[in-house]
This record gives structure tokens, C-alpha cells and sequence, in this order.
């Protein structure tokens, strides 16, 4: 049970005062009772010497002794009691003359002696005859002849016990008194004092709870008020410690959600402290990870490697990890310890996924590898050729057939370098397109115009009639006949004789597709995803063949995406291609 502070301090005040007032109890209950009995001995040994001078002059220590003891004793109100010089007691004003031989010898009683040797003496102590604490005092009886004698006279204690009691009644009565006029003292000093730490407290405990602007009233100049002012001062700096914590934990959230690359912090044991929106996006998208291991969210084998060597070696590491999440990545890690105190605490890892980089390497690697290799061809018949004729051995047939081949070959080599002049300009965004509508029926018939005479070569029947209702799109003609002429040039050249393309516009929303289809043979479902890359031939040998560069569905790729739409491919091996475009509708 927890007992309040005001009750504390008003116990406190209790206490103090119970021991002040039994101190001082114990003190005026000795100090008086001392008093009193110093009072009474003083008065009782002023009455033994008035006494004395009746007893010196009434012969006391003769035959009258009896008689002067009752007179004094009837006067003063006290026993007395005549003793002769060997202690023999001559009169009592207690004891009948008769039993006066009964009575033991005083000669060593100690206010006998004291009187005897100084003339008075005084003592207290226990009667057997009265049965009483009796208080005694002697003088010394001085005959004019003879030696000398004691006039004692006794009160019995009674009246000081009375009085003591009094006094104890009155004392007892003070103290309670006091004791309860301290307590209700002590209650409202102990409510004037607690209001103040109430209200301090009341402070702290919604400071504690983050309102930071509530405050103390301070008033006077006392350690309250100190501790009040000490408060309200702690409440302030708190309030700004926390407001820059928060704003830093701001800037710092925004720094880490901003970043590209994943950032993890984890402690010496290797469970994660804190992570971005990044990280989260490579290794655990949609789950918390605070808290977890870095086992359990990520089960690679040179990610924990790396880590380790950072806690062994308390050094920096680099890495460059392929993993697989779940698609095959590479991540450039950079591992960072950290340390409190010069002890490590933890491990900073950032984690930058350059998979497109590599990506793009090996693309950059392949283009120039096929670049060259289609260079090679060409140039490589036309040298041959061009030596032979240089050499003028060859007859004049030989002759205008090497002339036709060098012919062909200078004109692939010239298809191609307009081919990756086009595809540079367009990857590079130096491609400035004159938008206008155009009527997709009218585009496709100008397309088809320029293929026709091939496809009739090969008895191929051109369906245009599906785009003839068609809305008009927004597009550059010049670059959508190129689209729709590789298009349907590669239809022609993989339709076998006597087959059927077909070109149909359909309205889809804010987009018109037009799609070009064909009864050719195919292309295989692993080649699908790769179909718009450079130089890339599901039949090389083939498509060399039929003289095309490789660079004309990638063309065709990049011009539709300048345009803001996009472009898909269908095929069935055996049964026919159909590759699809969007455009935008013109206003």
C-alpha cells in the first residue's frame, strides 16, 4: 500500500512533537517532583527550628519530653519525635508514652546522625511503624548542661504523591493538547507544502506523457520554488530535445525512404535494427523486418559471410552478390561496422542493385559483338570481290556477277548503318516527332503500297479492310509508315507463298490499336521475350538470308514508345504472328 508524502510529513510532525513533549515531560515530572520535595524539606526544617527553641525552653530532654513532643506535633501538624543523645527515643507524638520502650534505638537513623554531626540532617525513607514513605528532618537539641539531643519531626509523602499525580494529570492533559493542536498544525502545513509537489508531480507526469508546454506555477524564493523553476526550465529544453529528435528522425526518414539503394542496420548479434522502403522492396516487399534476423529474411550464403567478416574483423567490406529475389539479381553491397565507445555495436550495410547496369553491359557487349559480326559479312565479300576484279583475271560474266554481289552487300551495309544511325537517334531522344492526325486506314494503305509488289511476288493476299472505321490517332506519319512498313515487310518475308496478312485498327479507350497479322511461321515462345532486341533473329541464318539487319523490330519499339504507347507480340509456331501498337487518339 503506498502511503502518501502529506501523510508522511504529517506523521513526521507527530513524532517530533511526541518526543519534544516526552522529553519535556520526563523533564518538569523529575525537575518538579525534586522541587516539591526540596519545598517541603525547606518549610519542615523551618517549623523543626521554631520548634527547637520551644523544645530547648520547655526542658525538653527531662521529664517533660512527652509533653513537648505532643504540643509541637498538635501545632505544626507533623510528628515529632524527641531523641536523647544514645538514641533512645524520650517522646513521640505518634506513640502513646506507654509503648515509648517498644521503640527500636535512633541512633542510627541517618537524620539522627547528619543532626548530631552538623547540627541538622534530613532524609526519606519507608517507615515500618506508619507504614509510610516518611520525610524526615532533625536538628540538634543543645541543653545548656549535658550532652546534646535531636528534635525530629516527619510528614508522611502522601500530599507529594497527591500533588505528583496532579501533576502527571495536568502534564498528560498538555500534552494531548499539544499533540493534537500539532496535528492539525501539521495538516495544513503539510497541505500547504504537498500542493506544491502535487503540482510538480502532476508536471512531470504529463511531461512524461509529451506536453512538453505545461509548466509550474512558481511563487516565493523557498527550495520549492527552486525546484519549481529547476521543472519548468528541464520541461523546456526536453520539449526542444524532443522537437529536434523529431525533426531530425523526419529528415533522416525522408533521407532513407528517398534513397534508391537499400539500407539495413543490424546489431552484433545480427538482428535488424532499422531498414528503408528500398531494402524491404528487395528482400521482404510487404513485411515487417525490424527485429527479425538477417537469416531469417534473407537465406544467401555470402550475404552472412559479409557480415561476419565485418563483426570478426571490425573492419570496412565490399561485395558484389548475384542472388536471386526471387529473379536473378546482382547487388553491390558496402558494409560498414559500428562502433560506441570503441566497442562494435552493430553493422551498416547499403545494398545497390546494378542488375540493369550488367544488364546493359552484356547488351552493350552483344550489340558491338553483333554489330561487328554484321559488318564482317558485308565488308568481308565486298574486299574478296573487290580484290578479284582488281586483279583482272576475270572473265567479263564472273565479272558484272562479282559487280551485282559487291552490289547487294554495300547495299545491306548501307541498310544497316541507316539502320543504327535511326536506332541511336531514337534510344537517344534526339528524335523530334511532328504529331498531327492521322487516318490509320490511310497510313496502313501507304504502308502496304510499298510492300505490295513482294507480297504479290509470293501470292500473298493484303487484308486492309478492318482499319477502314478506325478513329483517327495522334502520330508522326513519317515515323508510322516506318513501324507499319517493317511490320508488314517482316510479315511478307516470314509468310510462306500464297499465305494472308491481315491489318485491323481497333478503338481501346484513349488508345487506337492497330495490330498486323500474318499465317507465316511462327515464333517460338522461348524467343518471344527477346524478340525486340538488337539483333536479335529466331533464324539468323534466314533473316541474313532475306538481307534484313536485325534492327527493325527494336526500331519499331522505340518509335511507338516516343509516340506514349506500346507494343506486343503474339505467335503460334506454324500458325502465324500477330504484332500489336498502340497510339493515342487524336483530339
Amino acid at each position: 500500500m503506498r502511503v502518501r508524502f502529506r501523510w508522511k510529513l504529517m506523521l513526521s510532525y507527530a513524532v517530533l512533537v511526541l518526543l519534544m513533549g516526552g522529553t519535556l515531560y520526563a523533564y518538569l515530572r523529575h525537575t518538579l517532583e525534586n522541587y516539591f520535595v526540596e519545598d517541603i524539606r525547606g518549610n519542615l526544617l523551618n517549623e523543626a527550628r521554631l520548634a527547637r527553641l520551644l523544645a530547648t525552653r520547655e526542658d525538653a530532654l527531662g521529664r517533660e519530653a512527652e509533653a513537648v513532643a505532643d504540643v509541637i506535633g498538635r501545632e505544626i501538624k507533623a510528628r515529632v519525635t524527641i531523641i536523647a543523645p544514645d538514641g533512645t527515643v524520650l517522646g513521640d507524638s505518634e506513640v502513646p508514652p506507654a509503648e515509648l520502650h517498644h521503640l527500636e534505638n535512633h541512633s542510627n537513623r541517618p537524620e539522627v546522625r547528619q543532626a548530631l554531626a552538623s547540627g541538622e540532617g534530613s532524609s526519606i525513607r519507608y517507615s515500618e511503624t506508619l507504614r509510610l514513605f516518611m520525610l524526615y528532618v532533625a536538628v540538634r537539641l543543645q541543653p545548656d548542661r549535658g550532652e546534646p539531643g535531636v528534635l525530629r519531626l516527619a510528614l508522611p509523602l502522601t500530599s507529594l504523591a497527591q500533588a505528583s499525580s496532579r501533576l502527571h494529570t495536568m502534564l498528560g492533559a498538555a500534552l494531548l493538547v499539544a499533540l493534537l493542536l500539532s496535528l492539525g498544525l501539521s495538516y495544513l502545513l503539510s497541505r500547504l507544502v504537498t500542493r506544491s509537489l502535487r503540482l510538480i508531480a502532476e508536471t512531470a507526469t504529463h511531461v512524461g506523457k509529451g506536453d512538453f508546454q505545461r509548466r509550474v506555477p512558481v511563487s516565493g524564493r523557498d527550495e520549492l520554488a527552486d525546484l519549481a523553476r529547476v521543472m519548468n526550465d528541464m520541461a523546456e529544453r526536453i520539449g526542444s530535445q524532443v522537437e529536434r529528435l523529431a525533426t531530425e528522425k523526419n529528415r533522416l526518414d525522408a533521407i532513407l525512404s528517398g534513397m534508391g539503394e537499400g539500407l539495413m542496420v543490424a546489431d552484433a548479434e545480427g538482428t535488424i535494427v532499422l531498414v528503408n522502403p528500398a531494402f524491404r522492396a528487395l528482400f521482404s516487399p510487404g513485411t515487417e523486418v525490424e527485429g527479425k534476423s538477417l537469416m531469417d529474411i534473407a537465406r544467401h550464403p555470402d550475404l552472412h559471410e559479409a557480415f561476419r567478416q565485418v563483426v570478426a574483423t571490425g573492419g570496412e567490406q565490399s561485395a558484389e552478390i548475384p542472388l536471386r529475389l526471387p529473379e536473378e539479381k546482382t547487388l553491390a553491397t558496402h558494409w560498414v561496422p559500428l562502433r560506441t565507445d570503441g566497442r562494435l555495436t552493430g553493422v551498416v550495410a547499403v545494398f545497390h542493385d546494378i542488375s540493369d547496369i550488367r544488364k546493359l553491359e552484356n547488351v552493350r557487349r552483344d550489340f558491338v559483338a553483333n554489330v561487328s559480326h554484321e559488318l564482317r559479312t558485308p565488308v568481308t565479300v565486298i574486299k574478296g570481290y573487290a580484290e578479284a576484279l582488281a586483279e583482272g583475271s576475270v572473265d567479263p560474266e564472273k565479272e558484272a556477277r562479282f559487280i551485282g554481289v559487291i552490289a547487294r552487300h554495300a547495299d545491306r551495309l548501307s541498310r544497316l548503318i541507316a539502320d543504327l544511325l535511326t536506332l541511336s537517334s531514337l534510344e537517344s531522344g534526339g528524335v523530334a516527332l511532328a504529331l498531327v492526325p492521322v487516318e490509320p486506314a490511310r497510313a496502313v494503305a501507304g504502308a502496304a503500297a510499298l510492300v505490295e509488289e513482294k507480297a504479290r511476288e509470293k501470292g500473298i493476299l493484303l487484308d486492309l479492310r478492318e482499319t477502314a472505321t478506325a478513329p483517327a490517332v495522334l502520330a508522326d506519319p513519317g515515323r508510322l509508315e516506318q513501324v507499319l512498313v517493317n511490320l508488314l515487310d517482316n510479315a511478307v518475308t516470314y509468310t510462306a507463298a500464297n499465305g494472308a496478312i491481315s491489318v485491323s485498327a481497333a478503338d481501346e479507350g484513349e488508345m487506337v490499336r492497330i495490330s498486323v497479322s500474318d499465317t507465316g511461321i511462327g515464333i517460338p515462345q522461348k524467343d518471344l521475350p527477346r524478340i525486340f532486341e538488337r539483333f536479335y533473329r529466331v533464324d539468323a541464318a534466314r533473316s541474313r538470308d532475306q538481307g534484313g539487319t536485325g534492327l527493325g523490330l527494336a526500331i519499331v519499339k522505340h518509335i511507338v514508345q516516343l509516340h506514349g504507347g506500346s507494343v506486343s507480340v503474339v505467335s503460334t509456331p506454324e500458325k502465324g504472328t500477330t504484332f500489336s501498337f498502340t497510339l493515342r487518339k487524336a483530339a
